[in-house]
C-alpha cells in the first residue's frame, strides 16, 4: 500500500505566495510511484480547502505568486486522533455534506511564516497523532521568533549578532530612550527585523539614525516585536541540515553564499524570490575548507540545542575576521527547486525529489509527544 501525503499550503501569512510555489515544486518532483498525494490549501482567512494537484497551477506567472482560492470542498480535520495501525481520515463539505476525502498516512506542511512554521498547525497535528514533516511545537515556536533563538544559541555558547528587542508599546512610550541605548550601545548601521516574521519581510537596513522610525513602522506592520541588530560585515553563507537517520549524526550539507550586488542594501524579499537586483548564489561557498567545516559544525549545533526535527537551514555570516556567527534558522526554508536548501543537498547528491522521500519517510516514523 503507498504512502498518502497531504501537502498542506498556503496560509494566513505574508508568505502565502512563496508556500504555494513551494507547493508546486513539490507536486512536479514528489516520487508518484511511490506516494499519492492529496493538495489541502490554507486561504489568506485559514479556511481549508481540497485544491489541485497539478503542479502548473501552483507556478509563479509574469511575475506574481499564486493563490489559494476559497472555491473547492472545504477539509474537515479526522474526528478523532490516529491510533496505531490505523490510517487519519481528511474529510471534506462537498454539496453541504460531510464524506471521506482520504485517508493519508503523513502530513508535509510546507506553511511559511505565522499560523504554519510556528507551532500552531504542529500542534494542531500532535493532539490528532498525524505525523507530520519538520520540527515539533516548542522547536517551531522558539525559532519562529528570532529573538528565542538567538537567546538558546548564546546560552549554548553559539555567537549571534548583537542587537535589541523592542516592543510596539515601548517604542511609542519612550522612542528616545530606546534611540539613546542603541546610539550609545550598537554602532550603526543597524537591521530592522520583524521578530517573528519570514523571507525578510519587513526588514530595513539603517544607517542614518534619522530612518529609524519608519523602518520600525515597517517592521511593526508584521509583527509588534522587533529585533534591532548591529550589522555583521562579513560574507553571507548558508547551511542545509537534515535529521540523522535511524540513530546516525545530523546531516549537514557543504555550505553555499549569497553574494548581493551594489544595486541592493541586502538580500531582502524581492530580491529572493522575483529576481529584484545581482544576486548569485555559489554553492559550495568559496570558503577555506576549515571555515566551511566550522559552518557545517556550528549548523549541526544548533540543530541539536535547538531541538529541530526533519529540516533546517541554518543562515550564518562569516565576519572578516573568520569568526561564523549565527543570523538566524529556519525550520521550513524555502523548498522551491531553486531555493537555497534543495540546491545545497543536490549538491550533496541528493536530488530534489529524492530529498522530498527523505522527510516524508522520517515522519512517517517519528514518534510524536507524550502520550
Amino acid at each position: 500500500m503507498r504512502t498518502t501525503v497531504a501537502l498542506l499550503f498556503g496560509g494566513r501569512s505574508g508568505e502565502h505566495g512563496i508556500s504555494c510555489v513551494t507547493a508546486g515544486g513539490i507536486l512536479a518532483a514528489i516520487d508518484r510511484e511511490r506516494f499519492d498525494v492529496i493538495a489541502v490549501g490554507i486561504t489568506r482567512d485559514g479556511r481549508w480547502v481540497h485544491v489541485s494537484d497539478d503542479p502548473s497551477d501552483w507556478t509563479l506567472v509574469d511575475g506574481n505568486a499564486p493563490e489559494v482560492a476559497s472555491e473547492g470542498p472545504e477539509v474537515l480535520l479526522p474526528a478523532t486522533r490516529h491510533r496505531a495501525g490505523e490510517r487519519s481520515v481528511l474529510r471534506q463539505v462537498r454539496d453541504g455534506a460531510v464524506t471521506p476525502l482520504a485517508e493519508i498516512d503523513v502530513v508535509f506542511p510546507v506553511l511559511h511564516g505565522a499560523y504554519g512554521e510556528d507551532g500552531t498547525v504542529q500542534g494542531m497535528l500532535e493532539m490528532l497523532d498525524i505525523p507530520y514533516v519538520g520540527s515539533g511545537v516548542l522547536a517551531s515556536a522558539s525559532c519562529m521568533d528570532k529573538a528565542a533563538t538567538k537567546q538558546n544559541l548564546r546560552a549554548a555558547g553559539i555567537e549571534c549578532a548583537p542587537g535589541i528587542v523592542v516592543h510596539e508599546d515601548r517604542w511609542a512610550a519612550g522612542a528616545d530612550q530606546v534611540l539613546t541605548h542603541l546610539e550609545r550601545h550598537h554602532p550603526l548601521p543597524w537591521f530592522v527585523k520583524p521578530a517573528r516574521a519570514g523571507s525578510s519581510l519587513g526588514v530595513t537596513r539603517v544607517s542614518d539614525p534619522t530612518e529609524l522610525d519608519l523602518a520600525l513602522k515597517t517592521a511593526f506592520a508584521e509583527d509588534p516585536k522587533v529585533l534591532i541588530e548591529e550589522t555583521v560585515l562579513g560574507r553571507e553563507v548558508e547551511c542545509g541540515v537534515l535529521q540523522g537517520v535511524e540513530g546516525t549524526p545530523v546531516r549537514t550539507t557543504v555550505p553555499g553564499e549569497v553574494k548581493v550586488g551594489d544595486d541592493l542594501d541586502f538580500y531582502d524579499y524581492e530580491a529572493k524570490y522575483f529576481g529584484k537586483g545581482t544576486v548569485s548564489i555559489d554553492v559550495p561557498a568559496s570558503l577555506p575548507d576549515a571555515v566551511l567545516e566550522e559552518v557545517r559544525e556550528i549548523a549541526s549545533r544548533a540543530f541539536t540545542v535547538l531541538g529541530l526535527e526533519g529540516l533546517a537551514r541554518v543562515d550564518v555570516f562569516v565576519s572578516q575576521e573568520g569568526r561564523v556567527v549565527v543570523n538566524e534558522v529556519n525550520t521550513m526554508p524555502g523548498f522551491t527547486p531553486y531555493s537555497m536548501f534543495p540546491v545545497l543537498w543536490q549538491n550533496m547528491g541528493l536530488s530534489y525529489s529524492d530529498l522530498i522521500t527523505d522527510l516524508v519517510e522520517q515522519a512517517r516514523g517519528r514518534r510524536l509527544g507524550p502520550r
